[in-house]
């Protein structure tokens, strides 16, 4: 039992007396004295009176902006002490583009001991925000404290009751007050004065719930010391939530005549496509390249370097005689075709993501007109790109040294092109391959002419690479995802993402994580990777990778074929047989429909569950669960209501067999108050994706495998009352998946 809650149990308020009515005031009452100046101006240094450090989020010590989108919660946080033992707090402020505060609200201390406070805040609208920490003395918080050990203490114990009435008539007395939070607190302070009142009473009027409520939302704060302004960069939601769908618009469509000779599909064709992920519930379909396609060099199927009558060539050795990257290959169409296209997609509520691949073939119009933008050879030759042991002939990297200022000048002409044709979503081939800087100037003139504009990184490379890539401003960033596949590597790798670069224990010890600034987008596989795992896992593969994908983090991707498990890969190499960067595919949907091996009607739950759980549109909110099975990966997701964009609480949890030969069977221990609930309650887990519902609790059997199922997608709620002692010992009742063991 709490100081305070002795002191109320022992001499409650008298029943006459309502701190919800004004009260009179004793004629011997003195005025207050006026607020303190509100702000304490900082030392040279930047310390205020009340020394505010190491807030958060941060990326370089503030050198670009930590991100977020439109109505993510956003968590902030800061180091706030003071001297002596006066109480201290502080408020987390957020200010909209234009200045305007629209958040000032009280934060909560973290681990004791630490000095750490927390507030989450939301923005609500794109643009550039900023936010910063306000440290300040908390008198009201000092007198509660004090008055409570001196009072039941009987040490100046009037002194301390005309303190606090002091302090509350003072706390009144602010402009901008409540009407009725002016009564609670005047009627407070007249009980406080109130000497024919036990003083046991007097004190509990002063501490009483009505009085920390009020004070609680209108706090009265000394010594205000502002900590540093902190940039945040917001987006709009597109930026961190997504399903996205892969494809080579000329396979869609393509047909053989009766010759066995090849015709291409066009933009018109490709519409068909939309339909289809519209119908699996994505929210993006992503086009690889549009452009003409060189001749010289032309690589044919398999990479090879020879070419046979009809083949298409890669559409990443884009220009010819046709045009080059402001161009649209003539098999596919005009920018007409383009255009219906894109509103095809809008139409239907999905938008189109165009390739960017800053590269040229031989027969580029920029190879005649700039021959200066590539890299001579001693020899005089131009030399094509090379990622030792592999050659790209077909391919001539851009010199970026070579003329800089033309090169940035006509790229930024060149996706101007297609923003004003409706595209606002870029994924970017190998841009490490670039300079960094170009892609922070590129990004920044694009967001001048339509912030909208999004881009994605396509960079496989070094850590410090990607993590650059996105604290210049690229959207989003493919991940190591496809190849992190056993529990731990899962389990660090989604730690090392979801978590700021504050939160001590997460991520990568010399690294921290990335979520402050990065936001990952899994892919199980794409048209260059297909690794073992995926070859050699069958359907039950393509399954689970699809399901951890789809709700570990918020935006993931699927390559056109996916869902036929097309795992066939080329010999010796990690990517697929006959892949479809050097030929048209043509695939049979209704046929893998018919046999019942599609997992189009898997992905179309998954992403129907995306749409409507808040949870699995966050980063942050992840915990992983224990089970004792090293193949079986467990983990939540949770948006607590005052953070969802519903107003109430959502709790996914998912459970993966991650061997796809075999079943597995094991206990899962559930991290009960991660999802919101007591060690001893139970909670109703409905099946997302098979419609199931069981009763789990902390402790819960589960078989997973390929004979039933390699995988549960649950919501959370709360379902029956704590059980009884004898409840807690029993055992699983042998029924099999879903039954309890404590």
């Amino acid at each position: 039992m709490t100081a305070e809650s002795l002191v109320t149990a022992e001499s409650p308020l008298e029943p006459e007396l309502s701190l919800d009515e004004p009260q009179p005031r004793p004629d011997d009452v003195s005025e207050p004295g006026p607020e303190p100046e509100p702000v304490i101006a900082p030392s040279p240094s930047g310390l205020g009176r009340i020394p505010v450090l190491d807030t958060s989020p941060v990326v370089d010590g503030g050198r670009w902006a930590a991100k977020a989108v439109v109505g993510e919660a956003v968590p902030v946080r800061a180091t706030v002490f003071r001297e002596g033992h006066d109480a201290v707090n502080a408020s987390a402020v957020l200010a909209r583009p234009d200045g305007t505060i629209r958040t000032r609200i009280t934060m909560t201390p973290l681990d004791p001991g630490t000095d750490r406070w927390e507030a989450w805040v939301v923005p609500d609208s794109p643009g550039d925000w900023t936010f910063w920490v306000e440290g300040w003395s908390d008198p009201y918080g000092t007198w509660d404290h004090d008055a409570t050990i001196k009072v039941r203490a009987g040490v100046d114990v009037e002194l301390m009751l005309i303190e606090g009435a002091l302090l509350l008539e003072r706390a009144a007395a602010r402009e901008g007050l409540p009407e009725q939070a002016v009564h609670v607190l005047h009627g407070a302070a007249w009980a406080l004065r109130d000497a024919g009142r036990p003083a046991e009473a007097r004190l509990a009027a002063g501490t009483a719930d009505q009085v920390r409520a009020v004070l609680d939302e209108h706090p009265l704060r000394d010594m205000v010391s502002p900590g540093p302004v902190m940039r945040l960069r917001v987006e709009r939601e597109r930026a961190l939530v997504g399903a996205w769908y892969e494809i080579f618009p000329r396979s869609e469509g393509a047909w053989r005549d009766e010759h066995g000779s090849w015709h291409s599909g066009t933009l018109r064709t490709a519409t068909t496509a939309i339909d289809r992920a519209k119908a699996m519930g994505f929210d993006v379909v992503y086009l690889t390249p549009i452009h003409p396609i060189g001749s010289t060099n032309r690589k044919g199927r398999n990479n090879t370097l020879t070419t046979e009558p009809g083949d298409p060539g890669s559409p990443y050795g884009i220009g010819s005689e046709a045009g080059g990257h402001d161009a649209i290959h003539p098999d596919l169409g005009t920018f007409d075709d383009f255009d219906h296209f894109v509103r095809y997609a809008n139409d239907r509520g999905l938008e189109v993501a165009l390739d960017i691949a800053l590269q040229a073939s031989p027969d580029h119009p920029w190879v005649g007109e700039h021959p200066e933008w590539f890299t001579r050879r001693s020899d005089g030759s131009i030399a094509y790109a090379e990622n030792p042991p592999k050659k790209y002939q077909d391919i001539y990297p851009v010199n970026f040294d070579n003329d800089p200022d033309g090169i940035y000048a006509e790229v930024l002409r060149v996706v101007l092109v297609w923003v004003r044709h409706g595209v606002k979503l870029f994924r970017v081939d190998n841009p490490h391959t670039k300079p960094v800087v170009f892609w922070e100037w590129l990004i920044a003139k694009v967001r001048e002419v339509d912030p909208d504009v999004l881009f994605l990184s396509e960079a496989f490379t070094k850590p410090a690479m990607m993590r650059a890539l996105a604290k210049v401003g690229f959207a989003q960033s493919y991940t190591y995802y496809a190849w992190r596949n056993t529990r731990q590597q899962l389990t660090d790798y989604l730690l090392e993402l979801t978590t700021g670069g504050d939160e001590p224990g997460t991520g990568d010890a010399a690294r921290g994580g990335t979520a402050d600034y990065l936001r990952p987008s899994f892919w199980p596989t794409t048209h260059d990777i297909l690794t073992p795992y995926m070859q050699f896992g069958g359907p039950t593969a393509h399954a689970l990778r699809a399901v951890i994908a789809a709700t570990a983090v918020p935006t993931y991707g699927i390559y056109a074929g996916y869902e036929l498990v097309e795992n066939v890969a080329r010999p010796g190499a990690e990517e697929h047989i006959d892949n479809e960067k050097y030929e048209y595919k043509q695939r049979d949907w209704d046929a893998g429909a018919a046999s019942g091996r599609s997992l189009a009607p898997l992905l179309a739950k998954l992403n129907y569950a995306r749409h409507h759980h808040p949870a699995l549109q966050r980063l942050r909110g992840l915990t992983f669960h224990t089970a004792d099975d090293d193949n079986v990966l467990a983990y939540s997701r949770r948006v607590p209501a005052e953070q969802s964009p519903t107003g109430a609480e959502d709790v996914v949890l998912v459970v993966v067999n991650l061997d796809p030969h075999a079943t597995r069977e094991t206990i899962v221990h559930f991290d009960m108050p991660a999802l919101g609930l007591a060690p001893w309650d139970s909670f109703s887990a409905r099946d997302l994706i098979s419609g199931d519902t069981w009763t789990w609790w902390e402790n819960t059997y589960v078989k997973l495998g390929p004979s039933t199922t390699p995988f549960h997608v649950v919501a959370v709620t709360r379902s029956a009352p704590a059980p009884s002692d004898d409840d807690h010992d029993s055992q699983d009742d042998g029924d099999g998946d879903g039954g309890q063991l404590a």
